[in-house]
C-alpha cells in the first residue's frame, strides 16, 4: 500500500455500472453512501455475494470498501460490484491475481437484454399466426 490511499476497480453487468474504493479498514462496506444492508434492504444473499471476491482471498476484515452504483437494478449492481472489488483486489498483487482470475472472478458477464424488434410484442414473441 505504498504511496496509495485506496485501491480502484470497475465493474460492469448489464445496465449497471459500479466503482470500488478499498481502503485499509476494518471490513464495512458503504453503497452509495449508504451501510450495504441497508442499501441491499436487508437482503443478506447479496450482500453475501458481494463479498464473496473477499472470501477467496480471506481478506475480509483488512478493507474498508466505497462503492458507487449507478444504473440497471439491485442484481446487475450486485454483480458489478463483485467485478469492482475484483479488479481492486487484483491489482494489489499478482499472487491475488491469480487466485481471482482461477475463480472466475475477473471475467465480466457480456450477457445485456435483446431488443425488441418492430412488428413484435418483445424481442421474439410474435402474434400467434392465424391461417383464416
Amino acid at each position: 500500500m505504498a504511496g496509495k490511499s485506496y485501491f480502484y476497480g470497475l465493474g460492469r453487468r448489464k445496465e449497471a455500472t459500479v466503482t470500488a474504493r478499498l481502503y485499509a479498514g476494518k471490513g464495512n462496506i458503504t453503497i452509495n453512501g449508504k451501510p450495504a444492508l441497508e442499501y441491499l434492504s436487508g437482503n443478506k444473499t447479496l450482500e453475501a455475494a458481494i463479498t464473496d471476491p473477499l472470501a477467496l482471498v480471506s481478506k475480509q476484515k483488512d478493507f474498508d470498501i466505497t462503492l458507487l452504483a449507478k444504473g440497471g437494478g439491485i442484481s446487475g449492481q450486485v454483480d458489478a460490484a463483485k467485478l469492482a472489488i475484483s479488479k481492486a483486489l487484483a491489482s494489489i498483487n499478482d499472487d491475488l491475481k491469480v487466485q481471482l482470475s482461477k475463480a472466475g472472478y475477473l471475467k465480466r458477464d457480456p450477457r445485456m437484454v435483446e431488443r425488441k424488434k418492430y412488428g413484435l410484442k418483445g424481442a421474439r414473441k410474435a402474434e400467434q399466426f392465424s391461417k383464416r
